[in-house]
């Protein structure tokens, strides 16, 4: 027994060894290796690794796997087409890549990732073979890393330490010199910058770069949210330094320049806690029975000028991110909250978008140009819903900014109840065209003084919303419909949703026919009036929140280009983004190219721009992903107070390892491993999206509610686990 074992060792680490060959060979294969520059990198010099090299590389001549391209020098016998694409990772260690050259992704066994980490660009090589029918392949290269810096958690050792990161995408803990650790103490929460990674080593090497604090407290995990994606959480001094200097003060000079349109009715519609205000409404009723609605955006570019240290940092950051507690502006205060947001009753620099519109909402007449504007009045969403629902000037006191009754002045009244009129026309004729409607409910919290969560409640999209939204939409299309029907044509930033994938919407009909709906995928107008009819059938369901995510999730993802092919959502032949230029790169980008081509400049570089694009894009991904988590991290603080407390929830999602609740009265989304249910040996059934038991033939299925208790919260690593009660009918 014991000689057999030592056989089937021996043949292992000759196969091991000729992998490991190949491997180096196939990494480096424009160059050639002899025995001893192998016996290099594999760190061996003695006398019997040599031999053994040696016998490998002459045994892989034979067989044509290798070849002598001179005397004592092998290089690999390249045979296999090599792409590139992007490795998305799972939690497990392997990974699929995806690539153009592929419409499947390709499957990466953990034993083939060779030290790529995810989203990083890689080359490969495709097997001959398919595993279980999937393509499968082998990573040879890695083209560029995705990022280099990581969070997480460090233990330290008398010589050396570990960072121990927080993403579950990332497979391997980071190795610290001791001399790298910048004093953190054991247990910090950093931030690490990785610097090598040794062909002999098993983990990367890095340097710690900054400490976060330590893990719980409120502070560091918003600040290691921050740091996971690459997002700045202050601004450097120069830059602050820079904006503090600008001179914002309104002058003649530059009024004479502008439209001058401080005399026409002008007022904002915002968010209650806003503090930037990006935009504005001016309405005037004129002699030939038209209305003349503005719409008044920040003059951002008015003040960040291209190639200053200020437009470099609001290029880098592309947008501001709204975490659950703060924001995190794109600009310096003195500009998002001061100079550049359109405060009551202040005089202030604007880019226009000014339209002549009938009683039908047809636009008769345009104007775009920088004027000169001045605020009536600020409104609260709340408080301009007011006006629409009771059709009076009467602001009562639990929607009120100040928290008394007041009365506005009837012709600012007026003008939200006509402004609102002519939304609904314009909403309907979206609708009509083939836009689809997505109210998706957001959720938010009451923090108190320390940012702890005393309660959750949800936003969502009322006539006054609306009303601000169709307007911001009106203008974000006319100016993109005015520079992209020029001719000849004009490079410009679009914001471009392209038609959803078929096989996702296959995969939507699949999951929403469980619960009884049906999709029809005829043509494009059958395709987004079912979709609407979905969103309208499912609200106030237990299901809406599930359907609305699934639904979004099968939708393509907007992004910018200087390439437009429209917008699939809204049902816009053109389309940019133009009224947010505090919060968004892009919409400060429109406004020089705007002006530019007024100006009658000629059309700017294609490449320079479509590269701007793409890390707006980008920029806007990591954002929305930081936002994510942070609500996520509230959400189990949340249910940190909450462990004794049964909820009901509905299943959100089904895998063979447990399933996902979604609880109905707060949104949190937490696990129930398959391991913890004891009632039964449950097995997932893929076919019908459930877990189903052995014995009892008990199912639970996607979209059913049940009844679960919190069993663990984990701040740190953002896991919410349930214990699993029961059905409501068997436990309520």
């Amino acid at each position: 027994m014991t000689r057999k074992r030592k056989g089937k060792s021996r043949k292992k680490g000759i196969s091991n060894l000729t992998n490991t060959i190949l491997s180096i060979l196939k990494k480096e294969r424009n160059q050639s290796f002899n025995y001893k520059q192998i016996a290099a990198k594999l760190g061996v010099n003695d006398a019997s690794s040599r031999n053994q090299i040696i016998k490998t590389l002459a045994k892989l001549a034979a067989k044509q796997e290798i070849e002598q391209v001179d005397r004592g020098k092998f290089k690999a016998v390249v045979t296999a087409e090599y792409h590139t694409g992007i490795l998305d990772l799972s939690a497990k260690g392997s990974g699929y890549i995806i690539s153009e050259a592929f419409d499947d992704d390709v499957y990466v066994a953990s034993n083939n990732i060779n030290k790529a980490l995810n989203g990083d660009e890689v080359e490969f090589y495709v097997y001959k073979r398919r595993k279980r029918g999937k393509l499968e392949g082998e990573i040879t290269q890695i083209i560029k890393r995705a990022k280099s810096e990581y969070v997480g958690v460090i233990q330290l050792h008398d010589k050396y330490a570990f960072v121990i990161p927080d993403s579950n995408k990332m497979y391997k803990d980071i190795f610290i010199p001791i001399n790298k650790t910048f004093k953190a103490e054991d247990g910090d929460k950093v931030l690490v910058k990785l610097e090598d990674w040794p062909e002999k080593a098993d983990s990367p090497y890095g340097k710690v770069v900054k400490i976060l604090g330590k893990p719980g407290d409120h502070n560091t995990e918003i600040h290691a949210i921050l740091s996971e994606y690459g997002l700045p959480f202050e601004f450097p001094y120069e830059v602050e330094d820079y904006a503090n200097k600008i001179d914002t003060s309104i002058t003649k000079d530059e009024i004479a320049k502008r439209r001058d349109m401080r005399q026409d009715l002008t007022f904002t519609i915002d968010p209650k806690d806003a503090k930037d205000f990006d935009d504005a409404l001016s309405f005037k009723v004129l002699e030939n029975g038209l209305y003349e609605i503005g719409i008044h955006i920040a003059d951002v570019s008015h003040y960040v000028k291209e190639g200053t240290v200020l437009d470099d940092e609001a290029y880098n950051r592309a947008t501001s991110v709204y975490l659950v507690d703060r924001v995190v502006p794109m600009l310096p205060e003195v500009l998002s909250n001061n100079a550049c947001s359109l405060r009551p009753h202040e005089e202030k620099y604007t880019f226009s978008a000014v339209f002549k519109i009938n009683d039908k909402a047809e636009v008769k007449h345009q104007w775009f140009g920088r004027t000169v504007t001045y605020s009536d009045a600020r409104f609260a969403y709340e408080e301009a819903q007011a006006i629409i629902e009771s059709k009076t000037n009467e602001i009562p006191a639990d929607v009120s900014l100040t928290g008394k009754t007041y009365k506005t002045d009837e012709k600012l009244a007026n003008a939200i109840l006509k402004l609102n009129e002519l939304a609904k026309i314009m909403r309907n004729k979206r609708m009509k065209n083939g836009a689809i409607s997505f109210d998706k409910v957001e959720v938010k919290f009451n923090l108190d003084e320390d940012n702890n969560p005393e309660g959750v409640y949800f936003k969502t999209s009322k006539d006054a919303n609306k009303l601000i939204e169709e307007f911001m939409l009106l203008a974000n299309k006319k100016v993109a419909e005015f520079i992209g029907k020029q001719n000849p044509k004009k490079t410009f930033v679009y914001r471009v949703h392209d038609e959803p994938d078929d096989s996702k919407l296959a995969a939507l009909q699949n999951i929403v026919g469980r619960f009884g709906y049906k999709l029809n995928f005829k043509d494009r107008k059958s395709t987004t009036a079912s979709l609407n009819n979905l969103l309208t059938e499912v609200v106030g369901k237990k299901e809406q929140n599930l359907v609305d995510t699934l639904t979004i999730r099968s939708m393509s993802k907007a992004e910018y280009t200087t390439h437009n092919i429209g917008h699939y959502g809204l049902a816009f032949d053109y389309y940019s983004h133009f009224t947010s230029p505090i919060r968004r790169y892009p919409d400060v980008m429109a406004h020089r190219l705007l002006q530019h081509y007024l100006d009658g400049g000629k059309s700017v570089s294609e490449e320079a721009y479509e590269e701007k694009c793409q890390h707006s894009s980008n920029m806007e991904y990591l954002a929305t992903k930081a936002e994510r988590d942070s609500i996520k991290y509230m959400q189990i603080r949340f249910m940190e107070d909450h462990k004794n407390q049964e909820f009901v929830g509905v299943i959100s999602g089904v895998t063979d390892w447990g399933i996902y609740v979604e609880i109905i009265s707060n949104k949190c989304e937490g696990m129930v491993s398959l391991r913890d249910i004891t009632d039964d040996h449950y097995v997932f059934d893929e076919s019908q999206f459930a877990i189903v038991g052995r014995n009892t033939k008990n199912t639970y299925q996607l979209g059913d509610e049940v009844v679960v208790k919190v069993k663990n919260t984990d701040l740190v690593k953002k896991h919410l686990d349930f214990n699993l009660i029961g059905k409501p009918e068997d436990v309520l």
